[in-house]
């Protein structure tokens, strides 16, 4: 044979940019060996007539540190088209870690990150200290997907500063010595960059802001010296943007100022989250201002976005609007089967009801919207919110979301998006070159929301619905564009003698299924998990990793090192 995989008579959209084009897909061990009009046989032929052939998606905000170690097919990104991962963000790393420290690493991933202790602890080796030790036991694991990780600043902070890491006193000299010593040894070992957290939002489980968010200006520009003394390597953050900040909002001014003259003075990319919230509803705008104004400058700055809200999920099994009051809260103790029995109880549901005063409940109705096995819809329509629902029924929100629960037999799901909270800003962000797809937040909190599916709704609503994007362009900014921010090599596009990560997209087919609570994680553990229909192959370095929206149980992925 001459290849031993054929992609036939698809659609190429080959993560450039470049217009989609009629070709065959060949591939022979790792890499891909031609595209065009192929002749030659292969041990394998996939079928894609109809369908978009494109590269695997780059997902460069995740937090799947640790389950990748229990879970090695990355689910939910694995659902949605992705193929490489960036672990590590937003400064929380599991390496540098001292041993008697693992358990102050993996209270503070929980506080920050709702990754369940019980599972980090019981999931993970813990058979490292330095980052690269770390990593070579990340290279050890099966993977069904590439992974690549950041040394984070709260792990690199504390490991060097014990409890002092925590203090708004700067850094001293030999502790930015020390840091810059972890960091030089990470981006040696293969580290993709160095991420911090400066959000006021993160915080270890006694309520004090993680390690790094206190951190100097002059401290951070330090570490930034070791990337560009390596020539390699991206600056991530969770930014301060916005918080405690006055109406001309120079806090925020200063803060997108230090990061431009890091990336000005070391030659890097520095990336940071950027979402809109109603509170400051063009905060978002401003900082892209800012942005440019940086890079104006010579800097590399590339904010990055979701294609949808970001939002907390709530459902009648699980967690509800209503769990402040006794009645609702004892639900919690109850199986599904107790659960679904008070549903279909017309006493139980009275009292249910009785229970609840909607006048103490902060929630906006109006913005809490509902997920329908047949309709799962992110476009915030104001008739799928539940206060739509309930006028349509003519009932109060309290029993239209019992209705809807005993309807779906429990499986409806209510969400409130607390960023990117209005889809004209989401829209216009998806407008500007200079923002990036990212904060999808794969395996962070697990409990709480499931923005995995980021990759599949961009594609489905604003390319096939909208038509705000073409197919070429949405399916560059997940695949080249992501890829080039985190000096991602040989991945991102289709071209012979890249590595073939590869997907087969039935655009017509696209659409998004229902997150669903399941309890799949080590001791136990639950999460939200939301698969995707239109997929019809997802390859991984040449083999093929899900068909049909299944794994097929091959683990071809890499590592993904900066060198």
């Amino acid at each position: 044979m001459d290849y031993d995989i054929l992609i036939r008579n698809g659609i190429v959209v080959d993560g450039t940019g470049d217009k989609p084009r009629h070709a065959d897909v060949a591939i022979k061990g790792d890499r891909i060996a031609a595209i065009g009009e192929i002749t030659g046989s292969a041990t394998t032929v996939i079928e894609a007539k109809g369908a978009y052939v494109t590269p695997g998606f780059v997902d460069i905000h995740t937090h799947l540190d640790a389950q990748i170690a229990w879970d090695p097919i990355a689910s939910s990104s694995c659902y949605h088209g992705v193929t490489s991962v960036v672990m590590g963000n937003c400064g929380v790393s599991f390496a540098p870690c001292k041993p008697e420290d693992r358990d102050y690493l993996s209270e503070l991933m929980e506080s920050v990150e709702d990754i369940p202790q019980k599972a980090i602890k019981s999931g993970l080796a813990w058979d490292w200290e330095t980052y690269g030790e770390y990593l070579a036991a990340i290279e050890r694991m099966p993977k069904g997907v590439n992974v690549g990780g950041m040394v984070g600043h709260c792990a690199v902070r504390y490991h060097a500063m014990g409890e002092r890491s925590l203090d708004e006193t700067p850094a001293t000299t030999e502790d930015i010595k020390e840091m810059k010593r972890l960091v030089e040894e990470a981006i040696d070992a293969g580290a993709l960059g160095f991420s911090t957290s400066r959000t006021f939002m993160h915080r270890v489980p006694d309520g004090r802001p993680v390690p790094g968010t206190y951190a100097q200006p002059e401290e951070l520009l330090a570490i930034g010296e070791v990337m560009g003394k390596a020539g390699r390597g991206v600056f991530e953050a969770a930014a301060r943007l916005g918080e405690r900040d006055n109406q001309a909002l120079d806090n925020t001014r200063a803060e997108i100022a230090w990061m431009g003259e890091l990336s000005r003075q070391n030659g890097i990319n520095i990336t940071f989250g950027l979402t809109q919230s109603d509170r400051r509803p063009q905060l978002y705008q401003s900082v892209i201002d800012f942005s440019h104004e940086e890079n104006a400058k010579g800097s590399k700055l590339r904010p990055q976005t979701t294609s949808r809200g970001i939002g907390s999920l709530m459902n009648f099994l699980h967690r509800t609007p209503f769990d402040g009051f006794p009645a609702w809260r004892a639900l919690g103790k109850l199986s599904v089967e107790e659960k679904l029995a008070i549903l279909n109880d017309k006493n139980e549901r009275q009292r249910l009801l009785d229970d609840v005063n909607l006048d103490e409940i902060q929630m906006d109705f109006e913005k809490l919207f509902v997920l329908l096995p047949d309709n799962v819809r992110y476009d915030m329509d104001p008739a799928c919110s539940l206060a739509g629902h309930a006028r349509q029924r003519g009932v109060d929100p309290v029993t239209a979301f019992m209705d809807i629960s005993q309807e779906t037999e429990g499986r409806a799901v209510f969400t409130f998006s607390f960023l990117n909270q209005r889809m004209d800003a989401v829209e216009s962000m998806l407008k500007q070159p200079i923002v990036a797809m990212g904060l999808a937040d794969s395996g962070a909190h697990v409990g709480q929301i499931m923005d995995a599916s980021q990759p599949t709704w961009l594609l489905q609503y604003w390319v096939k619905e909208r038509g705000l994007l073409s197919i070429e362009d949405a399916i560059r900014r997940w695949t080249s564009d992501t890829a080039a921010i985190f000096g991602i090599k040989e991945r991102g596009t289709l071209a012979p003698g890249m590595f073939a990560d590869v997907n087969v997209i039935n655009l017509e087919q696209l659409d998004l299924g229902l997150p669903e609570y399941v309890y799949d994680f080590p001791a136990g553990a639950g999460r939200y998990v939301q698969r995707a229909t239109g997929y019809q192959t997802t390859l991984v370095n040449g083999q093929v990793f899900m068909q049909d929206g299944e794994p097929t149980g091959n683990l071809a992925g890499m590592m993904l090192k900066n060198r």
